[in-house]
């Protein structure tokens, strides 16, 4: 392109570019490029030329910085090295730039305006900044590399009848941090086996995409923090098999796919997990997720979880026992008994015995719905006199009940010695214990025989003593074999 060529705008960038000076079109705050004059018309083809063979000067740091233009025809940097750094803030573009496996110092489209943007596997050696910036249609960065940050702070991404993702970071690679708070798409974001080498900061967020995936990031690798606070999200979130390091902060977050999957983070392993404030509407599936904490406020778990395989060492804020249970009898799976042992264990660690055996006991209970009916009738027996071996007192309350029934009945009632001149002298006390505890014999049973329904009443004593005795040892052992 002959210089000649260039109109008086074209002119200004031009010169400007040779000592990386700033071209400001701006001269009033009008937002809508159809007021724009020629006056502040940029042709695609200009800038490319400037980035591949303007002008230079000794001395001086070469630069595009164009500030207020509108860039009229296609930006083609496909394919191409550009050593210098690209500014084009504040700008309009007629058509989606196309900077597809170039090679860029650094590139910002900050508060512009853009119809879409072609970039995948793109390579910035700096940041990458699109802060405030409006698509009005897909933007393709699957496979960059960006050596900085990614800026994407109150941007805008509006592509609701696009057939693909609206904002593509597939196989993305991030050099420091994703720093998106106050994102607005209508589309898919898709991150699948993206890697963050700083955080995530998708707090403020609202993600529009109905009935499919409004963020779809599975096996995302992050080295810091994954932060979606505040966000509001129409449609489900997918992190299966993501590697956090840090935190998966989903605070105070508004998920809302109702009778459908809200946030898919199975088989995920994640330093901290932390839901906290409404619950979402959907289901919440951590099947398999591994994490160090889980911040879980019983508010925030919906209606419908998948909770078969998930690990964490602790669980956090401290509730009692009652309120966390709901969680797992919400289970679509049904009775996980994993579920169970991860929760006593939580409770054991930070010392909490009590609340420990209420979890086990209410997995005993559990369980016993899905027994036949001999074994139901068994669970009710052991459920009714030991609470399964973690209620011990209740069988002493009943031995003692017991007792004292059939020793006043007998005090009253002495039974006829079976041999006379040979028995014992009677006690009503130790008769009823020889009838009561299977595998203590004090003379009296043996030497004494009641007639008529005293005869039976000492038939219930025995038939009791034995089932409360099996009660017993089957709860010491479950007690023994648990420790």
């Amino acid at each position: 392109m002959e210089i000649n060529d260039l109109t008086p705008a074209e002119q200004r960038v031009w010169r400007a570019f040779s000592r990386g000076g700033t071209v400001d079109f701006r001269e009033s705050d009008d937002p809508d490029p159809a007021g724009w004059g020629p006056e502040r018309a940029v042709r695609g083809a200009v800038l490319r030329a400037a980035l591949l063979n303007g002008p230079q000067q000794d001395g001086e740091i070469p630069a595009l910085d164009v500030v207020g233009a509108r860039i009229t025809g296609r930006l083609d940097l496909q394919y191409a090295t550009i050593d210098h750094p690209v500014r084009l803030r504040h700008c309009h573009f007629d058509e989606p730039p196309r900077c597809a496996a170039a090679r860029l110092r650094e590139l910002n489209l900050s508060e512009s305006v853009l119809p879409g943007l072609v970039a995948s596997s793109v390579h910035v050696d700096g940041a990458l900044r699109m802060t405030r910036t409006r698509f009005d249609g897909v933007v393709r960065l699957g496979g960059a590399q960006v050596g900085g940050s990614l800026y994407l702070e109150s941007a805008r991404v509006d592509a609701p009848d696009a057939e693909e993702p609206v904002l593509q970071l597939n196989q993305a690679s991030i050099g420091a941090d994703l720093w998106a708070p106050g994102l607005r798409t209508r589309g898919q974001i898709r991150l699948n086996g993206a890697g963050v080498a700083g955080s995530v900061n998708l707090s403020d967020a609202r993600l529009v995409h109905p009935e499919h995936a409004a963020l779809d990031a599975e096996t995302l690798s992050v080295e810091g923090d994954v932060r979606v606070r505040y966000a509001q999200v129409e449609g489900w979130v997918g992190l299966r098999g993501a590697r956090i390091a840090g935190r998966l902060d989903l605070s105070y977050s508004r998920l809302s796919r109702p009778g459908e999957s809200g946030l898919r983070a199975s088989s995920c392993t994640v330093g901290e997990l932390w839901l906290r404030g409404p619950a979402m509407e959907g289901t919440l599936n951590l099947r398999r997720t591994q994490t160090d904490v889980l911040f879980l406020e019983p508010a925030a778990v919906p209606d419908v979880v998948l909770l078969n395989g998930l690990v964490y060492a602790s669980l956090m804020p401290h509730e009692p026992a009652e309120h966390r249970l709901p969680m797992l009898e919400r289970d679509r799976d049904g009775y996980v008994p994993h579920s169970y042992e991860q929760l006593t264990g939580a409770y054991l660690r930070i010392g909490d015995e009590h609340a420990a055996r209420f979890v086990q006991l209410a997995k005993q209970r559990r369980h016993r719905t899905t027994l036949p009916w001999y074994g139901r009738l068994w669970g009710v027996v052991q459920d009714a006199t030991v609470g399964y071996g973690f209620r011990p007192l209740r069988a002493a309350a009943w031995l003692l009940s017991l007792l004292a029934v059939g020793s006043v009945v007998y005090g009253l009632h002495r039974p006829a010695p079976l041999k006379a001149g040979e028995a014992p002298d009677f006690n009503p006390v130790f008769y009823t214990l020889d009838l009561l505890v299977p595998v203590i014999s004090f003379g009296q049973e043996g030497a004494f025989g009641p007639r008529g329904w005293y005869q039976w009443l000492s038939y219930v004593l025995v038939i009791t003593g034995w089932i409360l005795a099996s009660a017993v040892v089957a709860g010491v052992s479950r007690s023994v074999s648990r420790q």
